[in-house]
């Protein structure tokens, strides 16, 4: 599939708020099916640009009753029913299409959060693949519910104490589920999905890793003219050398990374990863050793000719978390990304980004990784902070060799859970020098 059907597939998420809407992009991605998400106040023609074939209404923690609810753009009923685009609304989202088609939303006297049983009721639509009667256990989180449905809607599912749990029209191509589908506890939920993407709305799979790093190799070869130079700083972790290698592969030696030991690495970590730059991926990188100079903090690297990019791995979660949340009345993004600096470098950095990774989640980036030959090892390392050891050790890191006693000590700690064979089920172990 090449990247116009792709994007003639698309499924958009529109964020109202919810903790789960991320994993609905991934568990859709998940089907080989490209998907992306946006804030769910967004203009219609920002809408409009993308042209998605499917939108999908996200939950969130807003009464569609309460002062500045968070809703769709104005004549986004009219562009979804113009254009055929099948919705679908979860939790939140199904609220918002019964209450902005003319049902009612009341605040509700079976009040349902956690682990639910819900019963087919019409064996149609969502559940064209179930029978009357059937049963699965979903999980629920709302307050509020529906109690008129607009006209043409019927009701599909209930739970065990008679709410609604399932609506659609197919007519107008609306569906909707009060409970969360995305997420492990609601079993079937994923088939249900499916069924939605691939047999109601007629979905083509065909999205894959193959198709996104061809795609990105000729966004950057015609990004960076031939004279160009672009420059890397690379943390050593699987985020920026896995953008490294994609720039690497499309430009050549024209990238110029560097690695800065601030003397808050781990045990080896200079020597180990840049190994890998130059033996297994045959990087262009400049070892810079600062560690005296960071540590003293504590208590201009040159390429020939000046870069005119900067390559960042900013990855897809670090996109949608730096957006305001909705119904917030903020402009603003969360600070929690802010060094990400997802938007845009500092005015007085004379430099463009390059961020390869940017629509990516990161075990697609550990996917992509992989297609370009980046050691397996490497990309199942555990995280490691930005600040390096500096966080793992509690007041001044220079004192009484902590720093060396920790490198020591993580390093055994480490090794004795690569020795146990439980090192790569495991997300992130680390050790920390307690003071005593």
């Amino acid at each position: 599939m090449d990247a116009q059907d792709v994007k003639s597939n698309l499924v958009l998420i529109l964020d109202f708020g919810s903790q789960y809407t991320h994993l609905i992009t991934r568990r859709i991605r998940a089907l080989n099916v490209f998907s992306l998400c946006v804030n769910g106040t967004s203009s219609l023609k920002s809408i409009a640009d993308l042209n998605p074939s499917v939108i999908i209404l996200s939950g969130g923690p807003h009464s569609v009753h309460a002062p500045n609810a968070p809703c769709f753009a104005p004549g986004f009923i009219e562009y979804v029913e113009s254009h055929k685009v099948h919705v679908l609304g979860i939790c939140y989202g199904l609220q918002l299409i019964v209450q902005q088609l003319g049902g009612e939303v009341r605040v509700g006297e079976k009040q349902e959060y956690g682990r639910m049983e819900i019963a087919v009721e019409k064996a149609v639509g969502l559940f064209g693949n179930k029978k009357i009667g059937d049963r699965q256990s979903v999980w629920m989180s709302h307050g509020d519910e529906a109690v008129k449905l607009p006209e043409g809607f019927e009701v599909v599912a209930r739970s065990r104490q008679g709410a609604v749990a399932a609506v659609e029209n197919p007519g107008r191509r609306f569906y909707g589920l009060q409970y969360h589908p995305e997420v492990t506890h609601s079993p079937e939920g994923m088939e249900t999905l499916k069924y939605f993407l691939f047999d109601i709305c007629g979905v083509a799979a065909g999205w894959k890793m193959e198709d996104v790093l061809d795609e990105e190799l000729k966004v950057i070869k015609n990004t960076v003219t031939p004279d160009d130079h672009v420059i890397c700083a690379l943390s050593g972790g699987v985020d920026s050398t896995v953008a490294a290698t994609l720039v690497h592969k499309a430009i050549g030696d024209r990238l110029h990374c560097v690695f800065v030991d601030n003397g808050l690495l781990r045990w080896r970590e200079r020597e180990r990863v840049m190994e890998t730059f130059e033996k297994d991926l045959h990087l262009p990188v400049t070892c810079v050793d600062a560690s005296e100079q960071f540590l003293s903090k504590l208590k201009e690297q040159k390429v020939g000719k000046k870069p005119a990019y900067l390559v960042q791995g900013t990855l897809y979660p670090d996109v949608i978390e730096s957006c305001p949340p909705p119904g917030s009345g903020r402009t603003h993004s969360h600070t929690i990304k802010s060094h990400h600096n997802v938007g845009g470098l500092p005015k007085d950095m004379k430099l463009k980004l390059i961020e390869p990774l940017k629509l990516l989640f990161k075990d697609e980036v550990r996917q992509l990784g992989k297609i370009m030959g980046v050691p397996q090892a490497f990309l199942k390392r555990h995280p490691f902070p930005g600040p390096g050891l500096a966080v793992r050790v509690p007041g001044d890191v220079t004192l009484e060799n902590r720093l060396d006693i920790l490198r020591k000590a993580d390093e055994i700690f480490i090794q004795a859970i690569r020795d146990a064979g439980i090192y790569d089920s495991i997300w992130q172990a680390f050790a920390v020098f307690m003071q005593y």
